[in-house]
């Protein structure tokens, strides 16, 4: 039983007037006794708790950021009518702004034999499986003077998914796409191209583009057009080490390296060319094989939903040979991860020869732009040494860019919000240089 603060005000004012009127213990029960019947009756006439029936409908998956509502329909078995406050629990995370916005308290009022659907609105702020708490009752009698308490387990789960918010940038490099698949004809040699069309010379042509043939059946010079070749093969691997879990701004590096996956994956898939994950650290946290089309984002999605930085050091060596058993053939590889001097040197440099001599290989980082304002600071003492440090860290990561350049690596080096489109500028510029 719990008591409200009406009945304890009753209470004290009833205890009060005793001892000034008449200061007995005849007096006392003579106030406390009916107070006492009063409560008892009236939780006799609250609605039991335990008998509710609770049954949930709604959202089972939502971006991070957006919202998405959950309803709990409550049904009043009992034959008397519920009075209640009841509170439907989720995570901490899964809260929209401050406590005093919370909207997952409700009042009840279910008559006997009918039933209520409430709605709690939630904005995830992390991604992954957020499951339901429980769901706390309290029933009041009809006087409010005493009320009944308890809980109930009512199980749903919602998957936070990543973002997306690179999304925008889609439309601009699906049109540069169209340009170099053909429709726009463009001139490229080198590796990894494929025949589109004959036209006539011009000054300028390479004259290994000519086609003796054909310019043997007419009167004028041919020359091959060639465009980017379709259906390769895609591999983006992300680093889920502990570097991945600082954070710039509101996001770890992680889920920024998610965006710019999600990005080139819709990108290469428009393209033509089959893309898979992995994700890695010391184990294989999650892979996705073999999904083309309109499978292809929800099943990436999915897979990078339940995704979280692991507090240790990536084997990175460990990965390199993961990625390998994953495309024995050649491909374009794309891996997610720090510039970091020391694990480059020691873990990532050993197994590149093998890398670069099998497949096109893209380093992708995510540069921390307050680094680059500590560069900039002046005018304190603490701020010159800030700046020593950053200009420090910027050389370091200029010179294992420059390092990994050497073996044959294209280095991807931006911050948050230029991640994501400098990879696809990237792996543009590759197909159009014939190198895909």
């Amino acid at each position: 039983m719990a008591l409200t603060g009406r009945t304890a005000l009753i209470a004290a004012l009833g205890a009060l007037l005793v001892g000034l009127v008449q200061p007995s213990w005849t007096g006392l029960l003579a106030v406390e006794l009916p107070l006492l019947l009063a409560i008892v009756t009236d939780l006799a006439w609250a609605a039991p708790v335990n008998r509710l029936v609770f049954t949930r409908s709604g959202d089972t998956s939502v971006r991070l950021g957006e919202r998405l509502s959950v309803s709990l329909v409550v049904s009043n078995p009992s034959r008397r009518t519920l009075h209640a406050h009841l509170r439907d629990a989720w995570p901490p995370s899964c809260r929209a702004g401050d406590s005093s916005s919370e909207t997952d308290r409700h009042h009840l009022r279910i008559p006997s034999q009918e039933r209520r659907r409430l709605t709690t609105s939630l904005q995830p702020t992390r991604r992954g499986d957020r499951e339901a708490e429980r769901v706390t009752v309290r029933s009041y009698g009809p006087l409010g003077l005493a009320a009944r308490q308890g809980h109930h387990d009512v199980p749903w789960t919602i998957r936070v998914l990543p973002a997306f918010s690179s999304r925008n940038h889609l439309p601009a490099k699906l049109a540069r796409l169209r340009e170099l698949d053909g429709r726009t004809s463009v001139l490229t040699r080198g590796e990894g191209t494929e025949f589109d069309s004959l036209r006539d010379y011009v000054p300028g042509d390479d004259t290994r583009s000519i086609d003796w043939r054909a310019t043997a059946r007419q009167t004028t010079v041919a020359v091959r057009t060639w465009r980017p070749e379709r259906d390769r093969r895609v591999l983006m691997v992300l680093d889920t080490g502990r570097t991945s879990a600082g954070r710039l701004g509101d996001l770890p590096r992680l889920d920024i390296s998610m965006d710019a996956a999600l990005l080139l994956a819709a990108l290469a898939s428009r393209a033509g060319d089959r893309v898979d994950l992995l994700a890695h650290d010391r184990a294989t946290r999650s892979r996705v094989v073999g999904r083309s089309g309109p499978h292809l984002l929800p099943t990436l999605v999915d897979g990078m939903a339940r995704l979280e930085p692991a507090l240790i050091e990536t084997d990175l060596r460990g990965l390199a040979s993961a990625a390998l058993r994953m495309a024995p053939q050649r491909s374009l590889l794309v891996l997610f991860t720090g510039l970091d001097r020391t694990p480059v040197e020691e873990g990532l440099l050993p197994v590149l020869p093998l890398l670069t001599q099998r497949h096109t290989v893209v380093l992708a980082s995510v540069a921390d732009p307050r680094i680059q304002e500590m560069a900039g600071a002046r005018g304190t003492l603490d701020a010159v040494y800030e700046a020593a440090a950053a200009a420090q860290a910027q050389a370091e990561r200029r010179e294992t860019a420059a390092l990994l350049r050497r073996y044959g690596v294209t280095v991807v080096d931006a911050p948050p919000a230029r991640l994501a489109p400098a990879l696809a500028d990237t792996y543009l510029a590759l197909k159009a240089a014939g190198r895909l």
